[in-house]
């Protein structure tokens, strides 16, 4: 678990409207793959900085591709 120091430093960088490109989140500083959108009632958003982020959306169009060839 995240220290409290920790957790306060990236909810802020998730506040602040330089790391947000339109509806996508893009910091390199912040490691989350999922983090908080600008208006947390509004839920969660994917972190574009991470590479991982990438992998899981391609994950997830792969699954979807290969469930409609072979069902």
């Amino acid at each position: 678990m995240k220290k409290k120091t920790e957790q306060h430093i990236l909810d802020a960088m998730s506040k602040d409207l330089s790391n947000w490109h339109g509806p996508f989140y893009c910091n390199r500083k912040d490691s989350r793959l999922i983090v908080p959108k600008y208006n947390p009632m509004l839920g969660w958003t994917l972190n574009f900085a991470n590479p991982y982020t990438y992998l899981g959306v391609i994950a997830i169009i792969l699954i979807i591709l290969g469930s409609q060839l072979f069902l």
